[in-house]
């Protein structure tokens, strides 16, 4: 779950080296691509990520390990653009759908591909939110609601970026008081680390100066078999969850927490993906498929709790979820509409990526019968999550 400690317990990590690094030097604009069978990886392009917004510079940044894998960022909404894993036959397989220039990801219909949540990750009920008797009031961007912190979520700015080493990557974003209505001078500080176990490490850290909600989180949109290698209805599915958290038809949670046995929900046992998604149920109908908050078990791994392990089924590539929070939302891609075109040239159909996002329960500033989301001055905001691929 989400850990806050005093300022006075801090361990800083020292900084022993930084260097500034983007995935090529080279100035071409075209992209190379490498081709296993029918699918693509791209070679992402330096050049095509160099962009001003904002006053602030946009680039590349390689992440490698022992093993060939690499995880692709940019520093435009604390982006990842791309992550490379090696498959049953050991080739390497982009599981993460993205695109191949900055200019792609600012005209995107889905504004989410790949990057950090915040202020706040989910919806929050009508926009609005009580804090010591204060009402406030967000922008409303999906219908009466407000989703992933509102009209200019930290998908939209340009974070500070550090490169630390070859496995690591810090970005800092300073978000303002007032900043899409959020209360408080807030300091955010994700760091991605790509682990010689090909695990993707993702640190949280963040302090406010006023009372104010937070629920950051990553939003990559995952397809194991490869971007482009078509729909993952076929992908394994289990999801380390009793319980998972209904909603209305507006997708903000009833406040009732609900078992998923004997329900289209129950992934506690491997399931494909597609294997009820069609089944007559009112909870399926209101998120077009999965779009679903489930109660973690809290089952022991890795030092954490243990969230979910998702297989491709063409690939053999499983993905273990791992992560410090008490929630996770499995999104089955329903709003998907092939309106964008991805860095290898497939458009992103209906269904043909996924989503594992580890989080708080959507709403929760309004449910106080959810885990609380309130930081307050003087304290630490500290959480981390597992990405680990194995075939």
């Amino acid at each position: 779950m989400m850990k806050i400690k005093s300022f006075t317990g801090l361990c800083f990590l020292a900084i022993l080296g930084l260097t500034s690094c983007q995935s090529e030097s080279g100035k071409s604009s075209k992209e190379n691509t490498q081709t296993n069978d029918s699918i693509t990886v791209v070679k992402l392009v330096a050049d095509s990520f160099q962009k001003e917004i904002d006053g602030k510079k946009t680039g590349l940044y390689t992440l490698k390990n022992k093993n060939q894998a690499e995880a692709i960022f940019t520093n435009y909404g604390g982006r990842l653009v791309s992550l490379l894993m090696p498959d049953k036959d050991k080739k390497m397989v982009d599981v993460v759908v993205g695109f191949k220039s900055v200019s792609d990801y600012q005209n995107s219909t889905e504004p989410y591909f790949g990057a950090t949540i915040g202020r706040f990750g989910n919806r929050i009920a009508k926009g609005k939110f009580t804090l010591d008797g204060k009402q406030y009031q967000l922008f409303t961007n999906n219908g009466e609601n407000t989703l992933h912190g509102g009209k200019k979520g930290y998908q939209d700015v340009v974070w500070d970026a550090k490169q630390i080493n070859q496995h690591t990557i810090q970005f800092d974003y300073l978000s303002k008081d007032g900043e899409e209505n959020f209360p408080g001078n807030l300091k955010v500080t994700v760091t991605y680390t790509l682990t010689d176990d090909n695990e993707l490490k993702m640190d949280y850290q963040a302090s406010t100066d006023k009372t104010t909600v937070l629920n950051l989180t990553n939003h990559a949109f995952f397809n194991l078999n490869g971007e482009g290698s078509g729909d993952i209805l076929n992908h394994e599915v289990k999801i380390f969850a009793d319980e998972y958290t209904p909603v209305d038809s507006t997708l903000i949670p009833t406040g009732k927490i609900e078992k998923v046995k004997n329900t289209p929900f129950d992934f506690i046992t491997a399931t494909n993906i597609g294997a009820r998604i069609k089944d007559n149920n009112e909870q399926l109908t209101f998120g077009k498929g999965y779009d679903h908050n489930y109660v973690l078990n809290k089952t022991k791994a890795m030092n954490m709790f243990q969230a979910a392990s998702v297989k491709g089924d063409k690939s053999g590539i499983v993905m273990d979820v791992y992560t410090q929070e008490p929630g996770l939302q499995f999104y089955s891609g329903n709003f998907m509409q092939s309106k964008n075109i991805f860095k290898g040239g497939s458009k992103d159909d209906f269904r043909t990526a996924f989503c594992m996002e580890t989080q708080h329960f959507p709403d929760s500033p309004n449910q106080p019968g959810f885990p609380s989301t309130v930081l307050k001055p003087g304290q630490v905001y500290k959480t981390s999550s597992i990405y680990k691929f194995s075939n």
